[in-house]
């Protein structure tokens, strides 16, 4: 017995078939996905913690 896993568009909500029938999963369309990726790059989603790089580091490094 196969069950199909179902999970909601993280965009627009949808609920998303998990298989290779939907191609953009999690996401319902192409559109979702790619307004994901704008809210990324705009940086308007990002990964809670401390930063990696501090822009006052650079000046300690120069030669």
């Amino acid at each position: 017995m196969s069950t199909i896993t179902t999970v909601p568009c993280p965009t627009c909500g949808t609920p998303v078939e998990w298989g290779e029938q939907s191609p953009y999963r999690p996401f319902c369309s192409k559109r979702c996905q790619l307004i994901d990726l704008g809210e990324w790059a705009d940086e308007e989603k990002r990964i809670p913690g401390d930063p990696a790089w501090l822009p006052e580091q650079d000046d300690e490094n120069e030669y």
